[in-house]
């Protein structure tokens, strides 16, 4: 069985660590802990890792976040990678921070990565895993707080969010959805 995990980011030195890079952040920790290497593929950094008889593929899209579509569909393409098996890792202003979510479907909720997959999949149809970053920012300074770091009172908790977001990975890729979002889902 194969598997597209995507994690939603902007490249460049500028946006690491920041807060619309968690998905970046995941990966890089997922590729990591299981000793794989990203490669600069098109569209996108490309990683595989083995688990438990599947392959994941990772991707990690250089298109920028307001055209990640473009990278996903054509990873999905690529690779045959069936609807049903494909994760989107996304930041998300509409949970507290450190809250996982996990939802089979939904709407893009003004996140513009999501837009773009919508447009070019023609459908929302598609898991992500919501990575609560909060909205604590003053009206109409969203785009400076998702392109700031995590504030100082936060980093001491992103090493064992990152660590449980993998694990709602590796369970999406052996157990699905539903179940995932009955173990995890708060």
């Amino acid at each position: 069985m194969n598997y597209l995990i995507v994690g939603l980011g902007n490249i460049g030195p500028e946006y690491a660590d920041t807060r619309h890079n968690i998905g970046f952040m995941i990966l890089d920790e997922l590729a990591k802990q299981e000793t794989a290497k990203f490669y600069n593929m098109r569209l996108a950094y490309y990683a595989e890792v083995k688990y438990k008889a599947r392959t994941l593929f990772l991707i990690k899209p250089t298109t920028y976040m307001n055209l990640s579509g473009k990278a996903v569909n054509h990873w999905m393409k690529d690779l045959k990678i069936p609807l049903e098996n494909v994760l989107i890792l996304v930041d998300d202003i509409a949970l507290p921070f450190g809250t996982l979510r996990l939802k089979p479907k939904g709407s893009a909720a003004g996140h513009n990565g999501l837009k773009d997959i919508e447009a070019k999949l023609g459908h929302n149809e598609y898991a992500r895993l919501r990575f609560g970053v909060s909205d604590n920012f003053p009206k109409g300074k969203q785009v400076n707080y998702v392109l700031d770091g995590f504030d100082k009172e936060e980093l001491p908790a992103l090493p064992a969010l990152i660590d449980r977001s993998i694990e709602m990975i590796k369970s999406f890729v052996t157990v699905g959805t539903e179940l995932t979002m009955t173990r995890f889902n708060g």
